[in-house]
Order: structure tokens, then C-alpha cells, then sequence
């Protein structure tokens, strides 16, 4: 069980799911440079759902940490908690963006310039309540999984900026079909540094912490494992030169 002085060894951790997300990210790209399936590689804005990108790492290297951290002895006080936190923080992120779009316009409609930075500003502070909430449940899994999340998204923020400047054609430099035509300034503030470092760190913690919650309600710690830990001794007598009195009664 975790307490207040465990502190996991985050960047041994992340290292490798980092460098997979990274891989994953050029090879998307590179897909969608020699025009590859928009099954694999869609090139519409958003992603469109293809089946090569980082989004479908998040549930995997959720629970990949989090049997990492219960095997060292860092799982949660209660997976429960952990697992009610991440959802109550997927309900929250829902209400708040069903919010933010009828007060600002459907995205994928139609959307004033002051509409479009409301509903960037507004997913940004939703995004943040919810990620603070997550840290309450499981302060060790917090920090691994948020390290992850920005070191897989910076990337994809960095090949965001490379394609727009470069006009590549790629998904990455693609707005949602509602927002306006705006500077390449303004265009990568909000289709890019905001999304990136706002909604999909969140997105990254409520689903990582969710697998992980589950994974950590599954698995116990190392050596406690059926088997790995001795039976407590049965109380026996003490020996007979151990007590005086009945050591009086030996012939």
C-alpha cells in the first residue's frame, strides 16, 4: 500500500511507453504523407478514429502502470476510489463539454473566432478540475500517468507546429470543419497548443486512471501472492526450562 513517502521512479516508468508513443506518432505521419488507409491513417481533422495512434495506448499503459506500481508496493490505499474518481471525472468532462458547446456553438457546424477561444478556454479549465481530481485517488499512478501524457502529447504538439508550417496535408494541421479561417498564430493556439495540453492530458488520465483503477483492484502486490507468503507460526507452549514453575516439577 501506498503511503505518504512512496515515491515511484517516473521517468524509468514512462521511458519506454514515451519512446512507443513517439514511434507510433512519426509512423502516423509518415502514413499519412505516402497516403496510406484512411482505415490506418485517416487524414480528416481529428484523426477520424485511424488505427494507428497514440490513443490507443492510453487504456494499455494504464493498466501497464499500474500493475508496475501495485507490484512495488505503491497501489492505491482503495482501487475503488480510484476507480469512482475516474468516473465522476468522464462524467464531469461530458457535462462540461455538452455545456461549453451550447454556449459557444457545435465545432463541427459552425463557430465564431470569439466562440472558438471560448470553447478552448472553457475545455482547458474543465480538463484542469478534472484532472485535479484524479489526483486524490492515487498520488503514485498520478504522477506516472500525467508524465506519460505530457510526454506522449508534446510530440504530437511538436509535429502539429512542423506540418502547419509546411502545409502538409496531414491531419495534424487540420481545425475542426466549424471554426473560421484564422493566422497561422492564432490557428495553432487553439486547434493545437490548447487541445494538446489541455483536453488530451485529460483524456489521457480519466481513461488511464480508469484502466489502471481496474488493473490494481486485480492485482496484488508482489509476494503476497497465494503461495508466496508463510503461514504465521501456531502459538505453542513455552519449553519446559522456560517457566520456572514447571520447572520445578521435573524429576
Amino acid at each position: 500500500m501506498e503511503t505518504s513517502h512512496s515515491v515511484p521512479n517516473v521517468k524509468r516508468l514512462i521511458m519506454v511507453p514515451a519512446l512507443i508513443a513517439l514511434a507510433i506518432t512519426i509512423f502516423r505521419l509518415v502514413g499519412e504523407l505516402v497516403g496510406g488507409s484512411s482505415v490506418f491513417f485517416n487524414r480528416e481533422a481529428g484523426g477520424g478514429g485511424a488505427l494507428v495512434g497514440i490513443v490507443w495506448l492510453v487504456p494499455i499503459f494504464g493498466v501497464y502502470f499500474a500493475v508496475k506500481l501495485v507490484r512495488q508496493g505503491l497501489g492505491p490505499a482503495s482501487a475503488g476510489k480510484v476507480i469512482v474518481l475516474a468516473l465522476a471525472g468522464l462524467v464531469i468532462a461530458g457535462v462540461a463539454t455538452a455545456l461549453i458547446f451550447s454556449l459557444f456553438g457545435d465545432p463541427n457546424v459552425s463557430v465564431s473566432f470569439g466562440g472558438a477561444i471560448g470553447q478552448q478556454l472553457g475545455i482547458a479549465i474543465a480538463s484542469l478540475v478534472v484532472v485535479l481530481i484524479l489526483r486524490k485517488g492515487w498520488p503514485a499512478f498520478f504522477q506516472t500517468m500525467l508524465s506519460y501524457a505530457f510526454a506522449s502529447r508534446i510530440p504530437v504538439l511538436i509535429v502539429m507546429l512542423i506540418t502547419m508550417l509546411g502545409d502538409w496535408g496531414t491531419h495534424y494541421e487540420l481545425g475542426p470543419a466549424g471554426y473560421p479561417e484564422m493566422g497561422f498564430l492564432t490557428k495553432f493556439i487553439l486547434i493545437a497548443l490548447f487541445p494538446q495540453m489541455t483536453f488530451w492530458i485529460m483524456f489521457t488520465m480519466v481513461f488511464g486512471t480508469l484502466c489502471g483503477g481496474i488493473a490494481a483492484a486485480l492485482v496484488r502486490p508482489k509476494g503476497t501472492a497465494e503461495g508466496d507468503v508463510a503461514p504465521a507460526p501456531e502459538d505453542t507452549a513455552p519449553a519446559p526450562d522456560d517457566d520456572p514453575e514447571k520447572a520445578e516439577d521435573i524429576p
